[in-house]
């Protein structure tokens, strides 16, 4: 028997997925610096026929690569952790085993513990998951799927919450590079609502074990990006 969703509170929802919350997601770029000095966007605007249109196109191309390699590689523990809070040991290990790049492993150590030490220091609730992290990898996807179970906020709602602060993080990270002006990362925001749909959708039949990296190049990239002379990300 299937269990019906949960409703959320919608004020503790859009507490969670304001860009305000001091989670640390600013400070990562999901690999788009790395591919933007090794010359991916330089590539991209020569096919392009130039300029800055042709990095706009290929930034958007980059953040449906990201979206949809999240929705294979995170989301299925964005879920099982939102659903079964207890499993957390369980499932940060388990993602561990599937984040096989020492960069991107690092940089969701990183996300995952700024996330659990924000979240504990607002509400007592998601104490459990600051205990972990004391001790475990503490990964982003899943340490995000226990704060949002422990605060009783729905499955569904915990996953677009996910796709959306990813999509923000990567449009943000281009602003900040020169890929795309304000306005223009808002558009492509506006613009990906279908595709955050389908993957959402998509994502609710995927367990932890079918998990899987879609994009390598972006792993590539995320790899390199701690080799780069100069870093405006940490990751």
């Amino acid at each position: 028997m299937t269990t019906p969703p949960r409703a959320t509170d919608r004020w503790l929802l859009l507490q969670l997925a304001d860009g305000t919350f001091p989670s640390g997601g600013f400070a990562h770029s999901a690999g788009l610096e790395a591919a933007l000095v090794l010359g991916a966007f330089d590539n991209a605007e020569r096919r392009e026929g130039a300029g800055s249109d042709g990095a706009a196109e290929a930034l958007e191309r980059f953040v449906d690569a990201s979206l949809c390699q999240l929705g294979r590689a995170a989301l299925p523990f964005v879920r099982a952790a939102a659903l079964e809070p207890s499993r957390l040991a369980e499932l940060d290990d388990a993602f561990d085993c599937t984040s096989t790049m020492i960069g991107p492993n690092r940089a969701s150590r990183s996300q995952g513990r700024a996330l659990a030490s924000a979240a504990s220091r607002v509400w007592g609730r998601v104490a459990p998951v600051v205990e972990h992290a004391r001790r475990g990898p503490a990964h982003h996807p899943p340490v995000f799927g226990a704060v949002f179970g422990l605060l009783g906020v729905g499955v569904d709602d915990a996953l677009a919450a996910y796709l959306h602060g990813a999509l923000r993080g990567i449009l943000s990270a281009g602003v900040r590079l020169g890929l795309a002006g304000p306005l223009e990362a808002q558009r492509l925001h506006a613009a990906a609502a279908p595709r955050l749909d389908a993957i959402v959708d998509g994502s609710r039949a995927l367990q932890p074990e079918d998990a899987a990296q879609t994009a390598p190049l972006l792993e590539i990239f995320a790899a390199l990006h701690e080799r780069l002379d100069g870093r405006m990300f940490q990751s």
